[in-house]
Formats: C-alpha cells, sequence, structure tokens
C-alpha cells in the first residue's frame, strides 16, 4: 500500500482542522489573505521596531539634552542644538572624520579592484577553481577577534612574519619595521588586514555579477571579431557594474562603521593617528559620559551615511536602467 504525498498533507490539514477550536476556525475563515499574512508578520514587524527604532528615536532625544550615562539620578535639561554645534565645532571629530574617510577610499578601492580581478579568474573555470575558490573565502570566514590578533602576531617587529617579509625583500632590520607602532604606517596596516579579510566577499559579488552575463553576447562579439579587450571593456565591464556598486555600497557602509578591527590592532594610535570615528564616538559615550554629546554625534553619522547611500542608491538606479 503507497502513501501519496497529497494524501499526508490532507490528513495533517484535516487533523489540524479538528484540534482547531470552534470559535478561532471561524475567527480565520472570515479574515483575508492579506490579514492572515500581516498576522503572522505583525510579530516580526513589532519586534524589529522594537529593536531598531526604539534606540534611534532615544538617541534623537538625549542629543538634545546634557544627560550622562554614569549620572542617571542627575536633573535632565534640554539644552537645545548645543551638542550638535559642539560636535561640528569640534577639531578631534573632523580630524577623526578625516581618517575615516580614509580608510573608507583606500579599503574600498584596494577591495574592489583585487576583488573583481579574482573574481574574472575565477569566472574562467580552470581546473581546480572551485578549490582555490573556497581558499580565498577563508579570511572572511573568520572572526574579525580571530583576525585582529592573528594580524597583529604577523606585525611583531621581532617574531612577525610580515616584518621578516619585508626585510627579506627590501634589506630593512626587522627591529624598524613597526607596522603598528610607526605614525606613517599603522593606517596602512589596518587597511591591508581589512582588505586581506574582505576582499574575498566582493569577490562574491563580482562574480555574481559575471556570471549572470549571458554567454550568446560574447558569441556575438567574437562572430564580429571583437578582441578580448575589446568585450571586457565593452561588454564585461559595463553589465558587472551594478554588481560592482552594490559591493562598493555594502563595504562603504560598514568601513565607515569600523571599530573592532581598529581597536584590536592599534586602539586608535599611535597618538590618534588611527582614531576612527566610531573609536571617537565610543570615547566620548563611555569614557567621558557625556551621553547627550555622543548621541548628537551619533546621529550626525547616522545621517551623513544615510544620506550619502540614498544618493549612491540612486545613482546604482539609474545604471541599472540603462
Amino acid at each position: 500500500m503507497t502513501i501519496s504525498p497529497t494524501s499526508i498533507v490532507d490528513s495533517a490539514a484535516a487533523a489540524t482542522a479538528r484540534a482547531t477550536p470552534t470559535a478561532l476556525a471561524r475567527r480565520v475563515r472570515g479574515l483575508s489573505d492579506r490579514a492572515i499574512a500581516w498576522v503572522f508578520i505583525a510579530p516580526a514587524i513589532i519586534l524589529l521596531l522594537a529593536i531598531n527604532i526604539f534606540p534611534l528615536v532615544w538617541a534623537i532625544y538625549l542629543s538634545f539634552t546634557n544627560y550622562r550615562a554614569n549620572r542617571p539620578n542627575a536633573v535632565v535639561e534640554t539644552v537645545g542644538i548645543r551638542n550638535y554645534a559642539r560636535v561640528l565645532t569640534d577639531p578631534d571629530i573632523w580630524q577623526a572624520m578625516q581618517t575615516t574617510a580614509h580608510f573608507v577610499f583606500w579599503t574600498i578601492l584596494l577591495q574592489t579592484v583585487i576583488g573583481f580581478m579574482l573574481a574574472y579568474l575565477i569566472d574562467r573555470k580552470f581546473r581546480g577553481h572551485a578549490f582555490w575558490t573556497t581558499i580565498i573565502l577563508i579570511p572572511m570566514m573568520l572572526s574579525p577577534a580571530v583576525v585582529g590578533n592573528f594580524w597583529r602576531f604577523l606585525y611583531e617587529p621581532q617574531i612577525g612574519l610580515f616584518a621578516y617579509a619585508v626585510s627579506l625583500v627590501s634589506g630593512i632590520p626587522t627591529s624598524e619595521i613597526r607596522m603598528l607602532g610607526d605614525v606613517s604606517l599603522a593606517p596602512w596596516a589596518i587597511i591591508i588586514v581589512d582588505t586581506w579579510m574582505w576582499t574575498p566577499y566582493v569577490m562574491l559579488i563580482c562574480l555574481a555579477g559575471l556570471r549572470s552575463i549571458p554567454d550568446y553576447i560574447y558569441e556575438a562579439a567574437e562572430v564580429d571579431r571583437a578582441s578580448a579587450w575589446r568585450q571586457f571593456w565593452s561588454i564585461t565591464v559595463p553589465m558587472a557594474l551594478p554588481f560592482i556598486m552594490l559591493a562598493v555600497l555594502f563595504r562603504g557602509i560598514e568601513n565607515f562603521k569600523m571599530f573592532d578591527m581598529v581597536t584590536l590592532l592599534t586602539g586608535g594610535g599611535p597618538g590618534s593617528i588611527t582614531e576612527v570615528a566610531s573609536i571617537t564616538l565610543k570615547r566620548a559615550a563611555f569614557e567621558s559620559w557625556a551621553t547627550g554629546r555622543a548621541s548628537a554625534f551619533a546621529i550626525i553619522l547616522f545621517v551623513a551615511v544615510f544620506g550619502l547611500a540614498n544618493i549612491y542608491v540612486k545613482a546604482l538606479n539609474k545604471v541599472k536602467q540603462r
């Protein structure tokens, strides 16, 4: 005797119907499909609103007050836009923003170029390309804490492999190669680590774009006797451009919020040369306990990222519609 999958489903539905209280069954039968859908997704929406919207609204409120988290019982006074004015006129904050922009620019540039090159090579589907794809993806799978401690060990001037490799190529003594202690080298040390870790992510997005290009377009270009170089610039790059821009958007937002890698490698030092905006925000909120001013800074960062991302998405949509 064989039991079809349809009969199993019908039996389960009948059992569920019998177990459902009559009053509840009548209410459900009176609901439309749209109402039933809202019943199922409403708990998730409420949870997301509670997690995301409430902290944002609370931070906006605190940004207009003199509230300090280490003095919860003190009288909270409204100070208007004083916190915003202080943030926008603070030279240390502008220096942190410049440092953040430096990191964002160079990490995105390197990750996009290297990631697209790797995706283009893997898309050739050479022998063993699946194995090398897995190897390349390993850095992205690691925890930032693991990556930070791993590279901190590599950057050690006495026992680190990075110092030995640079010394072998350049002849500079290892004791003079202080990637994390030198003012000019520390920013690049962080850029190298972030590029090593997140280039595979960009590669995956670019690879998806390359795999989405139909083969018949290349076949038509070959019939027209177009060279490989011409096909690359006239077909590959334009059709993969929306995916490249999408990767830039994702990595730009993430790198603007860079905190863990900088904290693990340099802590913002030496001095404040690698102090990005997120570290400045953390120090204002949890070292100086200027919660109101820190909230104002956080809102300014949110508006800046949201505004730039919105402009970028509009440009991305125009590219997709071409």
